[in-house]
């Protein structure tokens, strides 16, 4: 069993650009505590084997007290076979990260942070409405680090913000890594829609930043953090030492996790299935032992598509001798003819029979994964 993930649907306040299932309306926290419990132990007979990982996402977990996250965590480790060095994550925000709420994750298990910083210039955090300040965010990485509660921590940033330069995001960069942190995940901007960020943008009044300044800061990202001794083992990931995120990584690999909490997603190697998109309707069907969820079967062809998307993604790669035995001659007949445009163009290459993107590759790699998938 690769991990279990869970859900928070709950935020201070929005951001410009998110769209992910979450709300601000807090009072029904202990609510919704209560019936995460709970379905913690409806599906207690989901995981048959020893759990590896587990990630509280969201949202933003850290909205919650030690109270609250003590209860869902002694529900966790009663239900489940969680291993002794298990990878614990709390996603956080800085503006909730007190001194005092610090000293009280150390005495919960988690081992790993994973900060929502996205950009050290104030101006950039106002206009995506995030709550904390530059300032706000390096002092939250050291006080982590200063008390000893977290010696594995990641921080989020985000480019090609409209108005972003490449001396910015340099400047980003350059205090991220004077930080001293274990992980970097850098995002560029997607204006997904029906978020304010897409509604100004429709107006007029912003522009997104040319193609070709998107890619000089990936470019930037890419020389910097490897310099600096940061391993690229994800297109949006950096890892020093090997301290990957175990939970996500897994994702990219194709192991099972089960998703706990309203709109959150399983995946058991074989099918999809997701919880309601409803926070009140998903507390009161716990009250009832009740769980509504939606899935999907994954034929063939879907799987071969997955796995060659996160493979591609990965510095690992996509396993050919094991695309061959999960899906058949046809579908790696087919991988490898499509394929060979790329190798021939120094775009993927293949080393001990594992097809890779080259560094080039990975600036065009949606278009090269699209090009292997299979199109029923």
């Amino acid at each position: 069993m690769a991990g279990i993930y869970l859900h928070i649907p709950f935020c201070k306040t929005r951001c410009l650009y998110c769209d992910f299932f979450t709300g601000t309306d807090e009072r029904a926290k202990d609510a919704f505590v209560a019936a995460l419990c709970q379905e913690i132990l409806l599906r207690k007979d989901e995981v048959d084997e020893p759990v590896k990982t587990i990630y509280f996402g969201g949202g933003t977990p850290s909205r919650l007290s030690r109270e609250q996250l003590e209860q869902i965590i002694e529900a966790l480790f009663k239900t489940f076979p969680i291993t002794e060095k298990a990878e614990i994550t709390l996603e956080a925000n800085p503006d909730d990260l007190s001194l005092k709420y610090i000293e009280d994750l150390r005495l919960l298990p988690f081992n790993r942070i994973s900060i929502g910083i996205q950009s050290f210039h104030d101006t950039e955090l106002a206009f995506l409405s995030r709550r904390h300040t530059a300032q706000q965010a390096i002092e939250t990485v050291k006080k982590c680090q200063d008390i000893g509660a977290f010696d594995n921590i990641s921080i989020d940033l985000m480019y090609g913000l409209p108005g972003q330069t490449l001396d910015i995001w340099q400047q980003n960069l350059l205090q991220a890594l004077s930080l001293n942190i274990q992980h970097i995940s850098a995002y560029h901007l997607i204006y997904e829609d029906k978020t304010p960020l897409t509604v100004l943008l429709k107006k007029g009044k912003i522009r997104p930043v040319s193609d070709e300044l998107s890619t000089d800061m990936f470019s930037m990202l890419i020389d910097m953090l490897t310099s600096a001794g940061f391993e690229h083992y994800e297109i949006a990931n950096f890892a020093r030492n090997q301290r990957y995120s175990r939970h996500n990584t897994s994702y990219w690999q194709g192991e099972k996790y089960v998703g706990l909490g309203p709109a959150a997603h399983s995946f058991d190697g074989k099918s999809r299935k997701w919880n309601v998109y409803s926070l009140s309707r998903y507390i009161e069907e716990m009250k009832k032992s009740q769980l509504s969820s939606e899935i999907e079967i994954l034929d063939i062809t879907t799987r071969y598509n997955e796995y060659i998307l996160t493979g591609l993604r990965t510095q690992w790669g996509v396993d050919l001798s094991n695309l061959r035995k999960l899906f058949g001659e046809e579908l790696y007949r087919y991988c490898l003819e499509n394929a060979e445009k790329y190798l021939t163009g120094h775009l993927l290459s293949i080393d001990q029979n594992t097809l890779m993107l080259t560094r080039e590759g990975i600036f065009i790699s949606d278009g090269i994964m699209s090009d292997l998938m299979w199109v029923k």
